[in-house]
């Protein structure tokens, strides 16, 4: 069973970073999202999209990646409903994949199957703690609906950034 990286293409400011870790490991991706939010933009014209394309010599990244099928990326089209792209990520994981995501719930589900999920801060979701990340997301909602403010994150960082890159490296290589 190989890895796989999900991406949840919900406002994910780390997706060049997170397709840069993909091809350096080799390492297939899938960016799941709906039709509006223009996955393929993320893709570049040289990566392969087909098996036959990322193990034959004219890719970079198959020829150097003894016993690895190379880097491969796709979307994964989903309806414009709520929870759409988490639900169908969900349906196709395995124990071995990882899973970028900002959202806890789908973070839970993930850890929930056995497989890995990060935040786009490179904060790795832990089975020990997602519980009390789900109760205060619950009680911070709980607070907005009834009209009431809670604090929204800090900007995001080149630091954000580094923390994403270096974490997802370290999950994808443990996850081998």
């Amino acid at each position: 069973m190989s890895t796989t990286i999900y991406r949840d293409a919900d406002a994910c400011p780390v997706t060049n970073e997170a397709l840069a870790v993909a091809r350096s490991l080799h390492v297939p991706v899938v960016i799941a999202g709906n039709s509006t939010q223009n996955l393929e933009r993320h893709i570049c014209r040289s990566d392969p999209r087909r098996p036959e394309d990322a193990s034959g010599s004219c890719c970079a990244f198959g020829s150097d990646a003894e016993g690895s099928e190379g880097f491969l990326v796709d979307t994964l089209m989903v309806g414009v409903g709520a929870d759409s792209a988490d639900f169908a990520i969900v349906e196709q994981l395995q124990p071995c994949d990882v899973v970028i995501t900002q959202d806890i719930g789908l973070a839970s589900m993930v850890l929930g199957c056995g497989a890995r999920a990060i935040g786009v801060r490179g904060r790795i979701y832990n089975p020990i703690t997602i519980d009390m990340d789900m109760q205060i997301r619950h009680a911070e909602k709980k607070i907005r609906r009834q009209g009431g403010r809670t604090k929204g994150p800090a900007a995001f960082t080149d630091d954000d950034r580094e923390c994403f890159i270096r974490n997802l490296r370290r999950l994808v290589e443990e996850a081998r």
